[in-house]
């Protein structure tokens, strides 16, 4: 036999059969059913068309790969130049820039700011929902800098200093003084290493360059254990001054254009996020201003946190309806035992599962982000805001590593394997459990805010009521969250939180999901409890709305 021939007939062995085309060149906002009718019932109508070219963009081939390329390509920590010199920077793939810019030009670091109208925040939050399933890593950046707006008006002439770079829909990489910049990112670096979420530990002292108060300028000594994205052109951070814990920005660039004393030591090697840059500094007379008054850091600084919190809950929703996405798509076309694997009755169940889970983690994060829409002027809103994003950003977090693992077994061995995107989702699954606040911590909030603000459970209540009478087991489990509510138990406290979110769910799927998929999921997580796996459903569920629906 000639060579020829033997490399034809060894070529026919592997003639590809049995596996789905490339899931790429669609619409994920158009796509996804549930979000479409959010966006209308929670007031952002008028942004469905521009929602619909974000939803197209990133559903290219192109923006989908360059999600492997910045994941693929880790960044490179670079402490001195070739001559020795101290620079600290940090070198990213340009597939992370061009994330990075597509995120900044569509305004996900600062709609609502720029656009204050009612649904602003729930169609930012539309398109971080989105962009997170393309890619999570550059989120981090996109997320602080959207979120340090509210937290920085507490010093109003330090936030019109960068007002005009924040507010910009242009992405500005360079590495040069913020004033030099046509668009600024802004990052947090609140923990150390003794500490962790307990701030208050904090070490790292501020004292003032000159006059000490609101605006002034300070040097601040200590480190912090994880600066997210310390390629940032500023970060907000907190330090011990005489009054007490404060709050400060430290700008990459001090007052008078010279590199601040921020050394960044090395870079955190983690689990996943790895696209995105975390780094342990040294600060040495790093230069920064005060925001708000000394000792008032923890109240300044906790807008946000509530900001970012939202950001973590829509996140980890993105990243179930991405997975979601993905196993549904491979079930189309995927054959065993002679039948399609949509076909088989088991299979459905653990879809139809799947996408109950999905679906309540998209409404209660965009009715979540209306909340954000009310502002301060409303009360009850304000109310509403407090305690459901710590309650949301608890569940939704929590139950994101447990989904994205179901959804990746739906592809069998192929799920296992890097260029499914699976594995991706699933590193990037826990990050927003442990970030702003990990399960306890986040529990222990609501207890507080339980406690201090008790019109936080009046109004929390009132929202689940709403629906009060149109299910009786929903009534029964409403009666049981009162009574964990009464009792504000810390050892009970995750239960609470468990009940109070499931709860919440089930109410806004009632409200505005067709009745198969909320009388399946209450059957599911109330009245059979939450704590199965994915695909018990019970015999009698309708699974055709569902898997028609979610498809």
């Amino acid at each position: 036999m000639v060579a020829s021939e033997k490399l034809v007939h060894t070529s026919d062995t592997h003639t590809v059969t049995n596996q789905p085309p490339a899931l790429q060149d669609y619409n994920l906002y158009s796509n996804d059913k549930a979000l479409v009718e959010c966006i209308a019932k929670e007031g952002a109508a008028w942004a469905d068309e521009r929602l619909k070219a974000f939803g197209q963009l990133i559903g290219r081939e192109e923006t989908i790969r360059l999600g492997y390329l910045a994941n693929e390509n880790t960044p490179v920590l670079k402490t001195h130049d070739r001559f020795g010199h101290r620079i600290d920077e940090v070198e990213f793939h340009p597939a992370w820039h061009q994330l990075l810019s597509m995120s900044v030009e569509n305004r996900l670091t600062n709609l609502p700011w720029v656009e204050p109208k009612s649904g602003a925040h729930v169609a930012r939050a539309a398109m971080m929902y989105l962009m997170v399933q393309v890619e999570a890593g550059h989120m981090c950046p996109v997320s602080m800098t959207f979120s340090c707006v509210p937290a920085l008006k507490k010093q109003p002439d330090v936030l019109a200093a960068f007002e005009a770079a924040l507010m910009s829909n242009e992405y500005d990489s360079r590495f040069i003084p913020a004033g030099e910049k046509r668009g600024l990112l802004v990052g947090m670096s609140m923990t150390e290493k003794q500490g962790g979420s307990d701030v208050r530990a904090n070490t790292t002292e501020g004292k003032p360059v000159n006059s000490r108060g609101p605006g002034q300028l300070y040097q601040l000594t200590g480190h912090k254990w994880f600066c997210s994205h310390p390629m940032s052109d500023a970060f907000v951070m907190l330090a011990q001054t005489e009054g007490g814990l404060s709050c400060f920005l430290v700008p990459r660039f001090s007052p008078s254009g010279e590199r601040n004393q921020i050394r960044l030591q090395r870079l955190k090697s983690k689990l996943g996020n790895r696209s995105n840059a975390s780094a342990e500094i040294e600060l040495e007379n790093a230069q920064g201003w005060l925001i708000n008054e000394e000792g008032r850091g923890v109240a300044t600084i906790i807008e946000m946190v509530s900001h970012t919190r939202l950001d973590c809950a829509l996140s980890s929703a993105g990243l179930m309806r991405q997975a979601l996405t993905q196993a549904l798509h491979h079930v189309q076309y995927r054959s065993a035992f002679k039948k399609r694997l949509i076909e088989h009755d088991l299979m459905r169940n653990v879809l139809c599962d799947l996408a109950l889970e999905s679906e309540a983690a998209t409404v209660l994060t965009m009715r979540l982000a209306r909340a954000y829409d009310a502002g301060q002027a409303d009360r009850k809103e304000e109310h509403f805001r407090r305690i459901a994003t710590a309650v949301a950003k608890y569940w939704i977090c929590k139950r994101a590593p447990s989904h994205v693992y179901e959804c990746l077994e739906t592809l069998g061995g192929n799920g296992y394997v890097e260029e499914s995107l699976m594995p991706r989702l699933y590193r990037e699954a826990p990050v927003n459990s442990v970030w702003e606040g990990s399960g306890n911590v986040i529990c222990l909030d609501v207890l507080r805010a339980l406690t201090n603000e008790p019109e936080t459970a009046a109004v929390l209540l009132d929202e689940i009521k709403q629906v009060a009478g149109q299910n009786k087991e929903l009534d029964v489990q409403i009666a049981h969250a009162e009574a964990l509510i009464a009792r504000k138990a810390e050892r009970e406290a995750r239960n609470l939180v468990e009940h109070l979110a499931v709860l919440l769910q089930a109410k806004l799927l009632v409200e505005s999901a067709p009745q198969a998929v909320s009388d399946a999921f209450i059957e599911s997580r109330i009245k059979g409890g939450w704590g199965r796996t994915f695909g018990t459903l019970s015999y009698d569920v309708d699974t055709q709305t569902i898997l028609e629906r979610a498809f």
